[in-house]
């Protein structure tokens, strides 16, 4: 009897481990931002304002929450009660598309993206953080514009208030018109 309920129970536990085996479900795709979104946190029109923008999914509803900006992004992300409701979010790798017009097809996951913040672009809200897929990129937009490199997980409550006051550099006060270019290099003060 023991003979047999000994590789009984090994075929039971084997087909128990290959039920836990199952593929995980395919995160949400970024999508895209289409005239009059507006933002989560401040309500602003999205398509409106420069600078790279965010969405965020949440574990329990299927669409995406955008935002006119990585830095209302990130003030939606890291508040306690978001921060374990959260399923994934996406950022615009700002290497890939105009700083003044961001493309949809330029997101990519925020936990991978390299930021810098502290720089002399301004973004919807005023400073924000610049997200690039690839941290060389990330250099070299710190080389041209000034500012710090941070990884996904050093973004907390502090660093974005610290960013919002204008405690961590950049050249403009945050809120006030810049005119536009065409690109990052573009970008020029308002008098």
């Amino acid at each position: 009897m023991n003979r047999l309920l000994l590789p009984l129970l090994l075929i039971s536990a084997l087909l128990l481990a290959a039920c836990g085996d199952s593929e995980p479900e395919a995160l949400a795709a970024a999508q895209p931002i289409e005239e009059g979104d507006s933002c989560h946190v401040c309500g602003m029109l999205i398509d409106e304002h420069p600078g790279p923008k965010g969405q965020a999914f949440m574990a329990a509803q299927g669409e995406a929450l955008k935002f006119c900006s990585t830095m209302d992004l990130f003030a939606f992300l890291k508040q306690p009660e978001n921060e374990t409701q959260v399923s994934h979010a996406y950022v615009h790798d700002v290497a890939a598309a105009p700083w003044a017009t961001p493309d949809d097809e330029a997101f990519v996951p925020a936990s991978e993206a390299t930021y810098v913040v502290g720089h002399d672009q301004r973004g919807a809200m005023g400073h924000t953080l610049a997200s690039f897929a690839d941290e060389a990129d990330a250099v070299a937009f710190r080389e041209a514009h000034g500012g710090e490199l941070v990884s996904f997980a050093e973004i907390d409550l502090d660093l974005l208030g610290r960013l919002g006051r204008g405690e961590l550099g950049g050249e403009f006060g945050g809120g006030m018109p810049m005119e536009m270019g065409d690109d990052m290099e573009g970008m020029q003060h308002s008098q």
